[in-house]
């Protein structure tokens, strides 16, 4: 028995011993790992949009009366001078009849006038009459004169107003809703509009960036007016994750910054009528860099605010701080600093690794 004891005793010496060189002689971890080269890339980065027609036009009447006739439907392409609505005539075409009279009865004014001012002269110079006559007849002829060129004024507007009754497009575009039907009074202070129209042939589309974002964008090309002229074509994503197959062009920066964000202004076609006023979409900004290193996100990890890779060298990671693009596309970094080609790099995993652990 004391023998049986003593073996046992040994014999869990020896497997704890075993164990121990087990764990000394734990494997290094196996990472992926690549090795650093020099390539181009485009960088793609997403603004929340909106769009919006390059002529908004909201008609409102001019005059006030009843809609008789509504002469479009909602939605329909409409063209400048197209008649839209017709508001009751009636009383306008009284109006210009009404001045078309007053007109004719001051020419007639004027001819009478006209007559006794050259009678008066002609006793004046004669001696026949004094000065006063003569300039009263001169007086009455001057006021014939002007209230002719008044009836003809109000005969103007008259004839503006009974113009205006028919209610035309001042653009080309496309006809929005219409909160009014036949039969409703409406006037110059109407709170809704007739009808609102767009000039939908080309979008004009808004983003905002940061103040920095566009500060460094605007540096990197020299000025705003580089920018505009050498920046490349933007791509629109639209609502439902499609992309447009028109690209449009940044023409405008903001020159106030609002809450930290300056809205940029970029212009699409629109043959085909796809896009619509007021809809939302992405305006996907590109970049292209060429002859830079580019690494996966994967390959790094952030400490205070700063970028961290991992180099194998002889076979240990060895810490790598990078300064990186100040753009990305979100799974990927254009290396300014840092890293330079033939590095050998983990690929994935870096968060895990620490200083001088060995690595497979």
């Amino acid at each position: 028995m004391k023998y049986r004891i003593i073996y046992t005793a040994l014999l869990g010496i020896l497997t704890l011993s075993s164990c121990k060189e087990k764990k000394q002689e734990k494997a290094a971890p196996v990472y992926e790992k690549m090795t650093v080269e020099l390539s181009n890339v485009t960088l793609e980065t997403d603004y929340a949009a909106t769009m919006t027609g390059r002529e908004i036009v909201e008609i409102r009447p001019q005059v006030s009366g009843l809609i008789t006739r509504i002469l479009i439907q909602e939605g329909d392409k409409v063209r400048r001078g197209q008649a839209l609505f017709q508001i009751d005539p009636v009383p306008y075409q009284a109006a210009v009849d009404e001045a078309v009279a007053n007109v004719e009865a001051a020419e007639a004014k004027l001819k009478t006038a006209q007559l006794n001012a050259e009678s008066r002269q002609s006793l004046y110079d004669q001696q026949v009459i004094g000065i006063y006559e003569k300039m009263t007849a001169d007086n009455t002829l001057a006021e014939a004169k002007a209230a002719l060129a008044q009836a003809r004024a109000k005969e103007k507007t008259a004839r503006n107003s009974l113009g205006y009754t028919t209610v035309k497009s001042p653009v080309d575009g496309v006809a929005g809703m219409i909160p009014y039907h036949v039969g409703a009074l409406v006037s110059s202070n109407i709170s809704d509009p007739l009808v609102t129209v767009s000039d939908d042939k080309e979008m004009l589309v808004y983003f905002s960036l940061s103040e920095r974002e566009c500060t460094d964008m605007i540096q990197q090309y020299g000025s705003i007016d580089c920018f505009l002229n050498q920046m490349p074509q933007v791509k629109l994503r639209l609502s439902n994750g499609s992309e447009y197959a028109e690209t449009g062009r940044v023409d405008a920066v903001s020159g106030i910054a609002e809450q930290g964000t300056i809205s940029l202004r970029a212009r699409f076609p629109n043959p085909n009528h796809l896009l619509r006023n007021g809809s939302s979409a992405t305006i996907v900004l590109q970049t292209p860099r060429e002859g830079v290193i580019v690494i996966p996100q994967t390959a790094t990890y952030e400490l205070q605010n700063r970028v961290f890779a991992y180099r194998v060298v002889d076979g240990k990671a060895q810490t790598a701080p990078l300064e990186v693009f100040r753009l990305n596309n979100g799974t990927e970094y254009v290396v300014e600093s840092g890293l330079k080609p033939g590095d050998v790099i983990i690929a994935r995993g870096a968060g895990l690794l620490r200083e001088g652990e060995n690595v497979k």
